[in-house]
């Protein structure tokens, strides 16, 4: 990996914990993105330097969204959704569903 290493994230889904790294080259447009060490997305020389990129992670294939906005100047902010929720709003829906369960036992 290179030190253009613009996010990481850490996402828990029913596979296991799954490590996202974003690569942003502010100056040459590049993006990659790498699930668990695994190059998944690369593009080069992209002339826009904001958007999203989208892909999948784990082995159920869920959508995960990498948003690339610019805050002000050459500053940018990025922002991971899983299946088009913020990170933040997945894991506590995702905490909800797993305490419901784990609070009727017998039930699965």
């Amino acid at each position: 990996m290179s030190n253009d290493l613009a996010g990481v994230w850490e996402v828990a889904l029913s596979d296991g914990v799954h490590r996202i790294e974003f690569e942003h080259g502010t100056t040459t447009g590049k993006r990659v993105i790498y699930v668990d060490g695994k190059e998944v997305l690369r593009r080069d020389w992209m002339f826009k330097l904001v958007g999203k990129e989208t892909f999948s992670v784990g082995q159920s294939d869920t959508k995960a969204t990498i948003n690339i906005d610019a805050v002000s100047g050459f500053a940018y902010e990025y922002t991971l959704e899983i299946n088009g929720k913020s990170l933040k709003q997945y894991m506590e829906n995702r905490s909800k569903v797993t305490s419901t369960l784990a609070a009727q036992p017998g039930r699965l």
